[in-house]
């Protein structure tokens, strides 16, 4: 059996005025999945449990069948590990977003989140900017690290002699404030006065810093700042072929990933999967969309089961853009899915799961706790009553998984079951 896992991150959405009460899934054109939906079987399942914030870390893991509650401590940790950075048993790990923060205007001086990605900065202009930091830091211990654009990462090492950080620690992600002021999401408890000391300084080292020069003379967001959140130790991930070898029979699954983030390369790694590098993907409404379809369906001939990560609609929603979020589905649907299923269907046996990871409603400009659409199609796969993917189609659908992390089972299982979960 090959299987297929496509996320088209974020792209649940909710009822959208301007599409008469639709949502972009379902006023897209999506013809690839309205066939497996109608061959297949639609339903719902939540990723995020309340207890945790609805991010991309812990939904994924919900939706490769991991239970976030026993094995999440971070999302940092996590993107570390997919840049080969090994954190010591004390060590913190911090996300570091490039940001823009300005005035509400010219008369309200209130600090506001104008740009959770400092404009999509380029990971080049990343690099400058964070190595400036560095060097300014006066603190050998901190280690700066650039991932991908405005995606970077702050290590506390263990030695690092600031303050201890603790579960009472709290920060928040950037994209929750976009639009809004940005006092309410400071961070708060043990360690926050060091942490927003490092990210005033990065307003200090910032400010006449010649990448920011040339992005306003070019008419674009500046980085304002560094700002910190999804801090984590290191984490302890059971292998994916390990814990899913009963599911299978025996056998071990061999997985790979496509993506252009950090934090699903990390979590790849920590479960034993291959990360595939992919020219031209960038994590944005820009990426290789065709490019991944490729890969994807290349990497069926050495791999039982490969995953293709989309960023795609997510960034859409968090820019509050209905246009881009209907084009990057209808992309994904043309030049991922599409192409992946024929090329599936050449190795015999198959099944396909199509699921966002979270909601990232339009309207919300962030992510939210929620149900999420899904289907499954392939061998041994009964359809149901489903004529399209999309979410009205799962709210009436009698398949659900809550928590989300019991829906990789029975991906897996080869006589799908046939009853309702």
């Amino acid at each position: 059996m090959k299987y297929a896992v496509i996320i088209p991150d974020g792209c649940a959405d909710w009822p959208v005025e301007s599409l008469g009460g639709r949502t972009p899934l379902q006023a897209a054109r999506t013809s690839n999945m309205d066939s497996l939906a109608a061959s297949g079987v639609v339903g719902w399942s939540r990723n995020a449990p309340d207890e945790l914030q609805p991010g991309s870390d812990v939904a994924t893991l919900s939706l490769l069948g991991f239970d976030p509650l026993a094995c999440f401590t971070g999302r940092a940790p996590l993107e570390a590990a997919a840049q080969g950075i090994e954190l010591g048993p004390n060590d913190w790990a911090f996300r570091c977003n490039l940001v823009t923060i300005g005035s509400k205007s010219p008369t309200d001086p209130t600090e506001i989140m104008q740009s959770f990605t400092a404009g999509h900065i380029s990971t080049e202009e990343a690099v400058a900017l964070l190595q400036t930091l560095q060097e300014d830091s006066g603190n050998a211990a901190l280690r700066y690290y650039s991932g991908v654009g405005y995606r970077n990462l702050l290590i506390f090492p263990e030695n690092a002699k600031e303050p201890v950080f603790g579960r009472e620690t709290l920060t928040f992600p950037p994209h929750d404030y976009t639009d809004q002021p940005i006092e309410p999401g400071l961070p708060q408890g043990p360690g926050r006065e060091v942490l927003l000391r490092l990210m005033q300084e990065s307003r200090r080292v910032f400010a006449e810093h010649p990448v920011n020069r040339r992005r306003i003379e070019q008419g674009k967001y500046p980085a304002t700042q560094c700002w910190l959140w999804g801090q984590g130790r290191k984490p302890n991930m059971e292998l994916f072929a390990e814990r899913f070898r009963g599911a299978v029979k025996g056998k071990e699954l061999r997985g790979a990933m496509i993506t252009a983030v950090d934090l699903l390369r990390g979590i790849a790694k920590l479960i034993g999967w291959t990360v595939l590098d992919v020219p031209g993907i960038t994590g944005y409404v820009d990426t290789d969309y065709a490019a991944k379809g490729r890969y994807a369906s290349e990497a069926l001939a050495e791999c039982d089961l490969v995953c293709v990560h989309i960023e795609a609609p997510d960034e859409a929603g968090h820019e509050g853009s209905v246009e881009k979020k209907i084009r990057s589905l209808e992309e994904i649907d043309e030049k991922i899915v599409g192409p992946v299923v024929e090329t599936l269907k050449k190795h015999g046996d198959w099944r396909i799961l199509v699921s966002p990871d979270h909601p990232t409603p339009v309207v919300a400009k962030t992510h939210t706790h929620g149900p999420v659409p899904w289907l499954i199609a392939g061998s041994n796969v009964c359809p149901d009553a489903a004529e399209r993917y999309d979410e009205p189609t799962a709210e009436k659908s009698n398949r659900s998984f809550e928590p989300g992390w019991k829906l990789m089972p029975c991906l897996l299982d080869a006589d799908f079951p046939g009853t309702t979960p």
